[in-house]
């Protein structure tokens, strides 16, 4: 009788995106929102199956969300772009 392990090795999978698609909502006021699903990392457990024989997976995902607001247009504080900061680094290496 075998033991079954106390740890799940996964051989790490690549893949590639068959679709490039967002799943795309008009909001009343005009703004889109669109949705899309990625996978992040994706495994195929090489010491484990599942009860009924089948291959056991470990899959992490990421939802990606865009909106675009109906006039098209945005803003950002000036001191988040780069370059824009007058005083030094709180950390300086010499």
């Amino acid at each position: 009788m075998s033991e079954k392990p106390n740890k799940i090795e996964f051989d790490i999978l690549d893949y590639k995106r068959l679709e490039n698609d967002f799943i795309s909502f008009k909001l009343d006021d005009g703004t889109v929102v669109k949705v899309k699903v990625d996978l992040d990392r994706v495994g195929k457990a090489v010491n484990y199956k599942n009860p009924d024989g089948t291959p056991h997976y470990a899959i992490s995902t990421a939802i990606k969300i865009s909106i675009i607001p109906s006039d098209k247009k945005f803003s950002v504080e000036k001191k988040s772009i780069k370059g824009t900061n007058t005083s030094p680094p709180g950390q300086m290496f010499s």
